[in-house]
C-alpha cells in the first residue's frame, strides 16, 4: 500500500486499510478502545438531552451510532468505507430510528442547514491532509448543527503517534520526527501518513474563527495504546474500572492531553 498511496485518492486509500483490519472490534476488545468508549459515551450524554436528533459523520461500523439508537435517539450516520457502512447496516437492522449514508465529511449536502442538536465526527479528522480540507470538514459539521447545538469532533495527537508508532516499535523515530515535523517541529500533513495527528493547540486553533464556543478539550484514552503493547501487559475488569474512574476525572487537565493518542475537542455552535 505505501508504495502506491501517493496515487490513490484519499477514499481509495480508506477502503483498501479499513478493508484489511477489523474496526469492528477496535472499540471492543483492547482496553485502549474500551476506554476511548467509555470516555467518549460519557461525554456524549453529558450534553444529550431526549428527543435530541444525533448525526455521525465517519460513522464507522455503528458502535456509537447504533448505541445511541438503541437507547432512543433518532442517528443519522454517515461513513465513507463502504465495508464499514454494510457493517453498520448489518448492526442496525431492525432499528427504524437510524439511517445510514455512504458520504464524505467535506460535503454532506444531503442534511440542511440547522438539523442536528449534536453532531458527532469521530473519524474524518484522522484522515484530513490539507487545510482547505480541515476547515471543509468543521465548516460542514458547524453547517448543519442547530444553533446551540453540541459538536464533539475527534482528532489525533502527532507527539503521542510519535511514542505509539515509532519510538515503540513500528519504525525508526528519527523517520517518524521527519515525516511527522518540520525542522521547527511544527505538524505536517500529508496521505503517505495515513493517520495524521495535531498539535492540540493547532487543532484548537482551526477553530478560531468559526461560529463556536470551545467547552473543553478531553485525553480519550490516555497512554492505554503504548501500555497496552507490552507483552507482560495486563488488566483486569477492576482495575479497568478503577483507571476508567481515574482518567474520567482527569481527562480535561491540559497536562493530560499531550498523554492520550486520541482526543475530543468539544464545542457549542452560537446562536
Amino acid at each position: 500500500m505505501e508504495k502506491n498511496i501517493k496515487r490513490m485518492k484519499r477514499a481509495e486509500i480508506m477502503n483498501e486499510f479499513y478493508g484489511s483490519i477489523n474496526e469492528d472490534a477496535r472499540l471492543e476488545k483492547s482496553r485502549q478502545g474500551q476506554m476511548e468508549y467509555f470516555v467518549t459515551m460519557n461525554y456524549i450524554h453529558k450534553f444529550l438531552k431526549p428527543g435530541d436528533r444525533v448525526l455521525e459523520i465517519g460513522a464507522g461500523t455503528g458502535r456509537y451510532s447504533v448505541a445511541l439508537a438503541k437507547e432512543g435517539y433518532k442517528v443519522s450516520s454517515v461513513e465513507l468505507v463502504a465495508g464499514n457502512l454494510n457493517k453498520l447496516r448489518e448492526k442496525a437492522r431492525g432499528l427504524d430510528n437510524i439511517d445510514a449514508h455512504q458520504g464524505d465529511a467535506l460535503d454532506l449536502g444531503r442534511f440542511g442547514d440547522d438539523s442536528f442538536d449534536v453532531t458527532l465526527s469521530f473519524g474524518p479528522m484522522y484522515h484530513l491532509y490539507e487545510p482547505e480540507d480541515h476547515h471543509r470538514a468543521l465548516d460542514e459539521a458547524i453547517r448543519v448543527t442547530k444553533p446551540g447545538g453540541i459538536i464533539l469532533i475527534a482528532f489525533l495527537s502527532a507527539h503521542a503517534i510519535i511514542c505509539t508508532n515509532y519510538l515503540y516499535d513500528w519504525m525508526p523515530v528519527t523517520q517518524g520526527l521527519k515525516e511527522n515535523f518540520d525542522s521547527n517541529y511544527s505538524v505536517k500533513h500529508f496521505k503517505e501518513q495515513l493517520f495524521t495527528g495535531f498539535d492540540i493547540v493547532e487543532f484548537e486553533e482551526l477553530f478560531s474563527d468559526k461560529p463556536v464556543d470551545h467547552l473543553t478539550t478531553v485525553a480519550a484514552d490516555n497512554v492505554l495504546e503504548i501500555a497496552e503493547k507490552r507483552a507482560d501487559f495486563s488488566m483486569t475488569d477492576e482495575e479497568f474500572e478503577a483507571f476508567a474512574d481515574y482518567q474520567l476525572h482527569i481527562c480535561e487537565k491540559r497536562e493530560m492531553l499531550g498523554n492520550s493518542s486520541h482526543l475530543l475537542y468539544i464545542c457549542r455552535k452560537r446562536k
